[in-house]
């Protein structure tokens, strides 16, 4: 007689959970995010068709609560993205993330690095303001993820900067803290990705705007060895 099926779902499950325990206690905080590969696109989606397919969207609980979905400003070919971590009251309001005083002194940030914020593209790990401002919850990065993977995807950029511990726990699937990660750089799909700490942090801590700034002056280094994007004849991720 077969064994119930169900039940060998449930040994496989526990299988699992008891492999992915042991890989935490040997230390593993980081498992591979893949870019979104079933159904495979016949080619790269634009960034419109990507806010396309968002639509109106409600597939977690935080379009209760928003005025308007942010999803994303700038260059839509840069060769930088910065990735931060949630809209706040502003970028509810206007509909662009970073305008708040925040955004403010990242538009500062990358004036101060030779660009203006309509060269790089800014976007959130989220797309709706979470309650109060509060970190957002895994439900809701997840929810959201796939687009941000499409985002980066249309874009293709040469460099990411993760803004704060949220972003960047979530690009590298990890709970290290900003503090140790930050200042260094880490393969996200083949594009280099530097963590820093987010702007509003810099708010409160002002002293640590010395930091952010020598994580910017090793970004632009490696830009600069890097050398100009190549963009193939007619791509665009318009």
């Amino acid at each position: 007689m077969a064994s119930d099926p169900r039940t060998a779902l449930r040994e496989i499950v526990g299988e699992v959970r008891a492999y992915l325990e042991a890989q935490r206690k040997m230390g593993l905080e980081y498992t591979d995010v893949r870019w979104p590969e079933s159904p495979a696109p016949a080619r790269r989606l634009t960034l419109s068709e990507v806010r396309e397919e968002l639509g109106e969207c409600t597939r977690c609980k935080l379009h209760r609560h928003r005025t308007q979905i942010v999803f994303g400003v700038g260059n839509p070919n840069a060769r930088l993205v910065f990735v931060g971590e949630a809209p706040g009251a502003d970028e509810d309001a206007q509909g662009e993330p970073f305008v708040g005083r925040a955004g403010q002194l990242l538009t500062k940030i990358i004036q101060a690095m030779g660009m203006q914020r309509e060269d790089v593209y800014i976007c959130n790990i989220i797309k709706c303001r979470p309650p109060s401002n509060r970190t957002p919850e895994s439900d809701e990065i997840l929810a959201c993820q796939p687009f941000l993977l499409k985002q980066l995807q249309a874009i293709g950029p040469q460099f990411i900067c993760a803004l704060g511990g949220p972003a960047t726990q979530t690009l590298l699937r990890t709970k290290e803290p900003i503090s140790r990660l930050r200042g260094r750089f880490y393969d996200f799909h083949g594009i280099p990705l530097l963590p820093t700490y987010h702007p509003a942090f810099l708010l409160r801590n002002p002293r640590e705007k010395k930091t952010v700034w020598e994580d910017m002056k090793l970004l632009l280094l490696e830009m600069q060895r890097a050398g100009p994007q190549a963009l193939a004849p007619g791509e665009s991720g318009s």
